[in-house]
Parts: structure tokens; C-alpha cells; sequence
């Protein structure tokens, strides 16, 4: 006859694995920190430029971006025995407005060459990433991928026109402690996105951008 298999600590092992929880806490705790960051955004071009509304149908060269100031901020969480890894959740805006340029626009076989008006561009990001990073004292190089939500808004002539879409959000950074609690860090940041702007604008178009941030994070 099978009898099941339990296993149970006896009362004296209990008591000793409570004491030593107490007596000799792990070196790896739980660390939470925020960031403040301020940079600046070298945007790729748009590509894939596709008419959109009741622009459908045409195909657009790609549009040349400027560069702009990125600022936001993070808040973020290293794991108690695992401190190497982390989540952090992160909010930053930067302005790649769309440059008054030269284009080429292709409808039904034919071309046709002109200027294309530039317009304001805002992309308001909100990060939620998994971070890696070697846990040392005084320099800690880190690395981080995650699902980035674009909030982008175009503004052409007085009229608006927004989208939301998901996209890549991803980060390379060091960071240096100056205290047990205060760092300063530098960061790199890659964002690709397609963006739908059927009204104001008449197109979609495929966006990327290489952020460079630096900042101050506090670690609890």
C-alpha cells in the first residue's frame, strides 16, 4: 500500500530557520530608487511614409526630423536576491518637429517632386522596461528592453491631430554613486513606433529616435 510523502520541519529546525531569518538577514535587500533625466533626441527619419485619411494611396520619401530636448523622469525596483535585475516604469517628452524639406510624392505609377511644409511634432513616451545591470558599489552599467506606449501629437496650420501607439523602448546606461544613496547616471535610449496621423497631417510613417539622457536617481 502507497502512503503520500509529506515533509515536515521539526519543531527545533523550524525555530533555528526563524532565528537565523532574524539573526542573519540576507545582504540583498529589495531597492526601489526615482530618477529625474534631461537630454537631448537625434531622431532618425520618418520612413514608410504612406498617405492616410483622404490622402490614401500616395507614398512619401522619408522626412527629415529635428533634433530636440528630451526630459522625464523614472521610477524603478531592483529584486531582494536577485539584484541584478529590476522593472522600472518611466514617463519622457521630446519635440522632433517635421523640417520644411524637399520630397517626392508617388500615386498610381506617377512622381512628382516638391516641398512638403514642416510641422510641430511633440511624442510623449511612457516606458515599462525590465532592466539587467552589475550590482558594483561605485559603477553600475545597465541595460533595459521593454514595451514603450508613444502619445504623439502633430499640430499643422491650427489643426491637431494624435495617436497612441505601442512600440520598442529600449536603454543602455552606467550609473556612478556618489553616496550610499545618490547617483548620477548616463543613458542611451532607442524608440521605433509607426504613428497613424489621418486628419491634420494625411499620413503614417514609421518613427525612431536615439535619446541621450543624463540624470540624478535617488536608491532607497
Amino acid at each position: 500500500m502507497t502512503h503520500p510523502v509529506s515533509f515536515r520541519l521539526p519543531g527545533s529546525a523550524l525555530l533555528f530557520f526563524l532565528l537565523s531569518l532574524l539573526l542573519f538577514p540576507s545582504h540583498s535587500a529589495a531597492e526601489p530608487y526615482v530618477a529625474g533625466m534631461v537630454g537631448y533626441t537625434a531622431p532618425n527619419d520618418l520612413t514608410n511614409v504612406q498617405g492616410a485619411g483622404g490622402a490614401s494611396g500616395l507614398s512619401i520619401s522619408d522626412l527629415d526630423l529635428k533634433s530636440s530636448v528630451a526630459y522625464g523622469g523614472k521610477v524603478g525596483y531592483f529584486f531582494p536576491g536577485a539584484n541584478w535585475l529590476g522593472v522600472e516604469t518611466e514617463v519622457y517628452n521630446t519635440t522632433p518637429h517635421v523640417k520644411q524639406q524637399p520630397a517626392t510624392v508617388s500615386a498610381f505609377g506617377a512622381s512628382s517632386s516638391g516641398i512638403v511644409p514642416g510641422f510641430n511634432l511633440r511624442v510623449l513616451t511612457w516606458g515599462i522596461n525590465a532592466i539587467v545591470r552589475y550590482p558594483g558599489k561605485t559603477f553600475q552599467p545597465y541595460a533595459g528592453v521593454g514595451l514603450g506606449v508613444f502619445f504623439a501629437n502633430a499640430t499643422f496650420q491650427g489643426q491637431s491631430d494624435s495617436d497612441t501607439a505601442p512600440g520598442l523602448n529600449a536603454l543602455a546606461g552606467i550609473r556612478m554613486f556618489a553616496t550610499d544613496h545618490l547617483a548620477l547616471f548616463a543613458e542611451y535610449k532607442y524608440n521605433r513606433a509607426t504613428f497613424n496621423l489621418p486628419n491634420a497631417i494625411g499620413f503614417e510613417a514609421d518613427y525612431s529616435a536615439n535619446i541621450f539622457m543624463g540624470g540624478v536617481s535617488y536608491h532607497f
